[in-house]
């Protein structure tokens, strides 16, 4: 679907303006950062010659990495970096506002709600440069709730 997608929605000031508090996220940069001097040096270290077309970066760095090529190009490009359905799951089966309306209709259809686990997919001591992750001390950084009332 992409984030594209998402944004008709949820880039409205009523609905929480998810996807500029993505956009300014370390997440909407993620692919980018494997183009840097640091990113290649690190690769180099395990043999990946490019991180930015490599699997074993891209699959933390990258919504797209693992779609099919079409889908890719179509809806979800690689340098978009880690968007909405990275951490929210495919969205064509909740997309439509009456089941988004309803959150349990919306985890029915696929929709991911994250917590920890979520967030740990990635953010765990395989990843090269992981350091530590305090999810409490991330989340408050990365939150993005529609607004209740």
């Amino acid at each position: 679907m992409g984030s594209t997608k998402c944004a008709i929605c949820h880039k409205k000031p009523e609905q929480g303006e998810q996807v500029r508090i993505w956009q300014e996220s370390g997440h909407a940069k993620a692919f980018e950062t494997l183009g840097t001097p640091e990113a290649k040096a690190q690769g180099a270290q395990k043999g990946v010659e490019n991180p930015q077309t490599d699997g074993k970066c891209l699959k933390c760095h990258s919504t797209a990495y693992g779609f099919t090529e079409a889908v890719v190009t179509a809806a979800i490009p690689v340098e978009e970096g880690v968007s909405c359905e990275s951490c929210h799951g495919p969205g064509k089966d909740y997309m439509k506002k009456s089941v988004m309306e309803d959150e349990a209709a919306a985890v029915e259809a696929g929709l991911v709600v994250p917590d920890e686990k979520t967030c740990q997919k990635c953010h765990n001591p395989e990843a090269p440069t992981f350091k530590s992750f305090n999810y409490a001390e991330y989340w408050e950084k990365i939150k993005h709730p529609v607004p209740q009332g």
